[in-house]
């Protein structure tokens, strides 16, 4: 057991080092999330390209059978982040030698660092030109009326390339519910209850939850897959696998959610709250000093980012060792002391979702749309890629 972690090690390695990169900058989730997903599906396919277990991504590498997967797991992540992250060179470099100091110096080992430097430069150019578009985001008004002028966030990731998809589109979420509906009334009604920063009904759990999920992105689920991979003591390749297909299927969360926020420019619940008179609904009452729990994110509200999210790394481990994982566990930087605790996927994807209600910063309906993109997603993801080969 101890020999098989510890060649898994590698990848977890490199994954922690990405995350401390992302938190230390603080990269939005999105750009987190194709950073990751660049460093692990190169690092799959370097190591692939000497096993080859399974089917490549995109690329058809082939290295001789003694090459070391050990350097070329390492050599393709370090040449992602620095192509990425080259202010972070020197930390990179020295991680990139502690890991090749144990292997033993010769044709194994170069052989390795070529291929995974290949990997990384070929995936690197498949990408090249995400978020390369114009921000040209216009928000809806009249001519002289004042709208708030910080800039919106994500509005570009919609035109990142899918790693798995077929478009931005493929998954978009039918349109939320008219503002007359039984639907919106009822869930804008809720949020107006349980979201509030002086809610009377939020139990004081509740408010722990919702202020855990303040944090977002990789660092909310890399943990997971993490203890999904050493509970189940995976080898070097099968945990890069696991990594490379959860870390294709957040990016691509990402992707389909800001598409279909950006397409629909659905208002938050701070907004409709605050202008409830403009709904025609006599049934949402307006309150005009209406506050969130949180700081509401600055991009529109349909459907849930970190619902999607989060639903499409579970739906993708959910296919590969099923729902039940045993005992998992995260903890928050934004709940200092708070552990919280799932022995099912689905029981962690159903907290994510009404933390964002509590939150006040997503509708119900909105958590349920974003879940059922991100399982569409995350099935995808396993049914068609890295398949093992007949």
């Amino acid at each position: 057991m101890v020999a098989v972690s510890a060649r898994a090690d590698i990848v977890m390695d490199w994954n922690g080092r990405a995350d401390a990169i992302a938190a230390d900058k603080r990269l939005p989730p999105p750009v987190q999330a194709r950073a990751l997903a660049l460093m692990h599906v190169s690092m799959f396919e370097a190591i692939n390209a000497i096993e080859r277990r399974y089917k490549p991504y995109r690329l058809e590498l082939v290295a001789d059978r003694n090459t070391s997967r050990e350097a070329a797991a390492a050599s393709a992540a370090h040449a992602v982040l620095v192509a990425l992250y080259g202010e972070q060179r020197a930390a990179l470099d020295a991680q990139l030698a502690a890991d090749l100091a144990p292997i033993a110096e010769g044709p194994a080992r170069e052989r390795g660092i070529i291929v995974g430097r290949k990997a990384a430069a070929d995936l690197l150019d498949l990408h090249a030109d995400d978020g390369t578009g114009r921000d040209d985001y216009r928000p809806i008004t009249q001519a002289g009326v004042y709208v708030p002028t910080s800039p919106v966030a994500g509005y570009l990731v919609r035109t990142f390339k899918p790693w798995v998809m077929t478009s931005a589109a493929q998954f978009r979420a039918a349109p939320p519910p008219a503002l007359t509906s039984e639907t919106w009334t009822r869930d804008v009604n809720e949020i107006r209850e349980f979201g509030a920063a002086n809610s009377s009904v939020r139990s004081e759990e509740q408010t722990t939850v919702g202020k855990f999920w303040f944090l977002t992105g990789a660092r909310t689920y890399n943990p997971i897959v993490r203890q999904v991979v050493l509970a189940r003591q995976m080898n070097l390749l099968d945990c890069a696998r696991v990594y490379a297909l959860t870390s294709m299927a957040a990016a691509d969360s990402f992707i389909a959610v800001f598409d279909a926020k950006y397409y629909y420019n659905f208002w938050r619940p701070v907004t409709a709250i605050r202008n409830a008179d403009l709904s025609q609904n006599p049934a949402t009452s307006r309150d005009a000093s209406w506050t969130p729990l949180g700081e509401t994110p600055m991009h529109p509200e349909y459907p849930c980012a970190h619902c999607i999210s989060s639903s499409a790394v579970a739906a993708t481990l959910r296919a590969i060792v099923g729902d039940e994982v045993g005992e998992i566990s995260l903890t928050s930087s934004t709940a200092p002391g708070v552990t919280r605790r799932w022995t099912r996927l689905s029981d962690y994807v159903d907290e994510v979702s009404n933390a964002r209600i509590w939150s006040g910063f997503h509708y119900r309906f909105s958590t349920e749309a974003a879940k059922e993109m991100g399982r569409k997603i995350g099935e995808l993801t396993v049914a068609t890629q890295l398949r093992p080969r007949k």
